[in-house]
């Protein structure tokens, strides 16, 4: 497979009533709007599993096979890693029913809902898993319709040697500029394709380049248009796309995500924990270091800790990244008790 990922540096630190007791390790690169490293940390060359943050180039792959949505947020179910929640459902369910499917031909696993809020709402109502609740079904019904479109079979579709997923490995292999060295297989049950951070970013910032009438346009514009329906109404990713009008974002399994701005640059990153409580105080201080500003950003750069109901600590971005790779960088006050 070539080089293998190395492992990052810590990048996040978990510090309660003054007192460093944890720390979290991980990668991050900082691409300029031209594509040049622009700041970087820890191994950002080797092949890491993006996960979910795949998925708009996934969804870019499956327009080029013939796949035709009206709606643009049907575009961007197809996209998601969504909560669960009822119009989710509803938006999937739609999708399948109107090619003749049902939530049956759908390969993903049965799963309650990711997000908090509607998993408890199914279990208060007595519910259990199901394929459509699963995050990744949007993006399942989307390729069962592009198979549709394209005269490839049904079945087997999630299999790396169908000509969908064989199509899809060309198409994310062109967006980060790299052969996807290493591919394994998805929560979902999907093939899930290796790239370097570098190369995640690159994408990223191709997509949020691209004229809006092109298959790339039209993904980006799709999730910035409905970021609710990408993620969920309480999702990290949704809520940053809503406060920085511009923003493509998508969070991905195991500590990854991926963001870009048009005309600013792009940033992706992994913690190595998977920690997800370490992944948005790091984007927040690589953001700033690109020179975006919202007030958004402040609601994640510092996630607080608690000591019963007061706040004592936070989960911020390590000292050590603040110091070598974002000079000039402020950080917000950590409150204590």
């Amino acid at each position: 497979m070539g080089k293998t990922y190395e492992g990052g540096v810590p990048l996040a630190e978990v510090v309660r009533s003054g007192f460093v007791e944890g720390v979290h390790r991980g990668s991050v690169v900082v691409l300029d709007s031209a594509g040049a490293s622009l700041a970087a940390a820890g191994d950002v060359t080797s092949p890491i599993f993006p996960r979910s943050s795949n998925k708009p180039m996934q969804a870019v792959g499956m327009l080029r096979a013939g796949l035709s949505l009206t709606e643009p947020a049907d575009l961007a179910i197809v996209s998601a890693s969504h909560a669960g929640e009822e119009f989710h459902l509803a938006r999937v369910a739609g999708l399948l029913a109107g090619a003749g499917l049902s939530e049956d031909d759908l390969h993903c696993p049965p799963d309650l809902p990711a997000g908090d809020l509607a998993r408890m709402a199914v279990l208060r109502a007595g519910g259990g898993p199901a394929r459509v609740q699963m995050n990744c079904s949007g993006k399942h019904a989307g390729m069962l319709l592009t198979c549709r479109a394209a005269g490839w079979p049904l079945e087997g579709y999630w299999r790396i040697e169908h000509p969908l997923q064989r199509w899809l490995r060309e198409t994310v292999e062109e967006f980060t500029g790299e052969e996807a060295v290493a591919v394994g297989v998805d929560g979902c049950g999907a093939p899930v394709l290796s790239a370097s951070l570098t190369g995640l970013a690159t994408a990223y910032l191709r997509l949020v380049t691209a004229e809006g009438d092109t298959g790339a346009g039209l993904v980006a514009d799709a999730m910035r248009a409905h970021p609710e329906v990408v993620g969920g109404t309480q999702a990290d990713d949704t809520r940053l796309m809503r406060g920085v009008p511009g923003l493509l974002a998508k969070i991905g399994a195991e500590g990854v995500i991926a963001a870009a701005l048009p005309g600013v640059g792009a940033v992706a990153l992994k913690i190595d924990d998977g920690a997800g409580r370490a992944r948005m105080p790091v984007l927040v201080s690589a953001l700033r270091r690109l020179g975006v500003d919202a007030p958004v950003l402040s609601e994640f750069a510092e996630l607080p800790l608690f000591g019963g109901t007061l706040p004592v600590g936070a989960t911020r971005p390590s000292d050590a990244l603040i110091k070598k790779f974002w000079s000039g960088v402020a950080r917000n006050p950590t409150k204590t008790s």
